[in-house]
């Protein structure tokens, strides 16, 4: 396609922006209102994710030895919880280790137990980890089939509520934003079509002398891409400005390892391009539809 014929295309999809000012303004509007959602949930469910991967790498199954095992015993015990496949790292934590740790923990408050270090009520722990953290529960199970261990503890219930709470937050937000984007389609087919009926003696003149389909549409095609475009640049701008403040407030500050926010960069320019992208996409087919629809001259 020749460049004059480009700059043509341009100039006459522009043009038909203007000429259909509210119907312009809905559609921008619709877009913008749709892609500020999307983008917010796109950052709510990264930084859901974002957690639940920080929580996972740090799933580890402890493992309460019988406190009447044997030096030798605990010996085999390890032995055998190292032969399970899906283990990849176990750490021996003796009853006295186990207490000096509890103590540290309560700062000024663990002197007051400090008289149980005379009979200690701990049990030797063996700190496992999987190699995968979605098997934990199976390196769980396979460890209490073995002798010598007392009990064992590995937070399954909190595990399951935060993956059952990020499935949730997945659905609602892949809901919301499917509504959304066939109500910007919507919108923006309509005003194309509204610009195709005003036109139509021009476009049949136009058939008459020999236009193609492929000239006569593309002219569309540019104002649906710049309509989505248009619609993108007000998200973009007001999620930038939001989750950089959000993040400098309290992105670092909440206190515990696993639950910091994703920083803003590159987070920020990963969604601004989503967000251009999707916009154009759906920009160009609402434009799509319209012109296919009603483009039968």
């Amino acid at each position: 396609m020749k460049a004059r014929t480009v700059g043509r295309h341009m100039k006459e999809g522009g043009k038909n922006i203007v000429r259909n000012g509210w119907m312009t303004f809905a559609s921008v509007s619709a877009v913008t209102v749709m892609l500020l959602v999307v983008g917010a949930f796109l950052m709510v469910i990264l930084n859901v994710n974002h957690f639940a991967d920080s929580l996972e790498s740090d799933v580890e199954v402890r493992v309460f030895v019988d406190r009447e095992a044997e030096e030798a015993e605990q010996e085999e015990l390890e032995a055998s919880i190292g032969t399970i496949h899906q283990v990849e790292d176990v750490e021996f934590i003796p009853r006295d280790e186990g207490l000096d740790n509890f103590i540290e923990s309560l700062g000024e408050q663990g002197d007051y137990f400090e008289n149980l270090r005379d009979e200690n009520p701990l049990n030797d722990v063996f700190v496992v980890q999987a190699v995968d953290p979605q098997d934990t529960e199976l390196v769980a199970e396979e460890i209490d089939s073995l002798s010598y261990v007392d009990d064992i503890e590995y937070g399954s219930d909190i595990f399951e509520q935060l993956f059952a709470a990020t499935d949730f937050v997945r659905i609602v937000g892949l809901v919301l934003i499917v509504g959304l984007l066939f109500t910007a389609v919507f919108l923006i087919a309509n005003t194309i079509k509204l610009t195709i009926m005003a036109r139509k003696t021009e476009i049949q003149i136009m058939k008459l002398v020999g236009a193609t389909n492929s000239f006569i549409r593309w002219p569309f095609f540019i104002e649906g891409l710049l309509l989505g475009v248009f619609g993108a640049a007000i998200p973009i701008i007001l999620l930038t400005y939001g989750y950089q403040r959000f993040y400098d407030s309290i992105g670092t500050a909440t206190g515990l390892e696993f639950f910091n926010f994703l920083p803003a960069n590159p987070l920020i320019l990963q969604t601004s391009i989503l967000l251009l992208v999707i916009g154009a996409v759906v920009g160009v087919w609402g434009s799509l539809m319209s012109v296919r629809k009603f483009l039968r001259i």
